[in-house]
């Protein structure tokens, strides 16, 4: 193993991936980065990265904003706390850092939204410190180098191979060492049929001796993901606007806009559920009249279907009891509002409509 870390930086040198972000030691860019690859794939986030570093070349122009501008540019991307989290740390960071990142991974971690991967590779790659940074992507490379047979998604074994990047990792550019990882997982240690025959590592891989490399890493059972049915509402005043409310800032999809609605309850019509839904976020009574459209989405941890009715206001003026605000808006003016996934295909169809 010894030879290993020679191998993988010189194919890395040769093969390494042209990112925006690549080659760049300023812990902002690296920081920016990291957050927008969580969950998100790389071709999808490059876009976005480009557009948020025209807009926000440093931390003191992301503090200098506010959380409705900072959606409005993240929109699309999703996991929105996400975005909130890097309005609060930039705030802190400049605050109580004098506008500098910490040097220390301890400090780094308190930051809202930075945990030990995105330290990890903060502190290798801006600061060129001895630090693991282990992403999907590492975990699968390092679990068949070793032959690991654990499931890499219990918390004792991902530290047993924290520790193993560790030995691993040279004193010189640990940080290049962490992206190599990362390329070699993503391009040639892919999870089905990896290309064992192009990897730098093979003649070092223990599950390519042993011909066990498709069937590592081991997972654990994943726990079946809940569905919810979800109801939302299209109401239309005397001029042609439509009615729409804010989510609170704390929680899921936190600041964003929504078609008021809610979840289905148990034995519930999809009709009776949005009169329900709609009272208690609104103080309205609506008569639900007909169906707009049927949208289907999947977060990490849950799905919906969400079944949205136009709807009629029979009763009471809108205002928010469970929501942070309520507005009637011109349908044509719905793409200025920051919405989540689903709404914002809601918005999109129901400007068609009306063309």
């Amino acid at each position: 193993m010894r030879q290993l870390p020679k191998a993988l930086m010189k194919w890395y040198q040769k093969h390494a991936r042209i990112l925006p972000w690549r080659g760049s030691s300023d812990p902002y860019e690296i920081w920016i980065s990291e957050v927008m690859l969580q969950q998100t794939r790389i071709e999808t986030v490059i876009p976005y990265f480009e557009k948020w570093m025209s807009i926000f070349q440093d931390l003191e122009s992301v503090s200098n904003s506010n959380e409705e501008e900072i959606l409005r540019i993240w929109e699309g991307l999703g996991y929105y706390s996400r975005a909130r989290n890097i309005y609060k740390t930039a705030k802190i960071i400049m605050e109580d850092y004098n506008g500098e990142f910490p040097v220390d991974e301890a400090a780094l971690r308190r930051l809202p939204g930075i945990g030990e991967y995105i330290s990890g590779a903060i502190m290798s790659i801006a600061y060129h410190e001895k630090v693991p940074a282990l992403d999907g992507n590492g975990i699968r490379v390092i679990a068949r180098l070793f032959n690991y047979q654990q499931p890499v998604n219990v918390n004792r074994n991902r530290n047993f191979l924290k520790k193993k990047l560790v030995e691993l990792l040279p004193e010189k550019k640990p940080g290049d060492f962490n992206q190599a990882l990362m390329d070699l997982g993503s391009v040639i240690c892919i999870p089905s049929d990896p290309k064992c025959t192009h990897c730098p590592l093979h003649k070092y891989c223990e599950s390519f001796k042993k011909a066990t490399q498709n069937f590592l890493p081991v997972k654990g059972k994943k726990k079946r993901i809940p569905h919810y049915q979800v109801v939302a509402a299209i109401i239309e005043n005397k001029i042609q606007e439509v009615l729409i409310d804010k989510r609170p800032s704390k929680g899921f999809l936190g600041g964003l806009w929504e078609f008021p609605g809610g979840k289905v309850e148990k034995k519930e019509s999809n009709e009776e559920a949005l009169v329900r839904e709609l009272k208690e976020e609104l103080g309205i009574l609506v008569r639900p009249f007909e169906i707009f459209g049927i949208y289907k989405h999947t977060y990490t941890h849950f799905r919906v279907t969400v079944h949205t009715f136009f709807a009629k206001l029979d009763k009471g003026q809108p205002k928010p009891l469970q929501v942070e605000e309520c507005e009637w808006v011109r349908v044509k003016e719905l793409k200025h509002y920051q919405m989540g996934k689903v709404d914002r295909s809601i918005s999109n169809d129901l400007q068609q409509r009306y063309q």
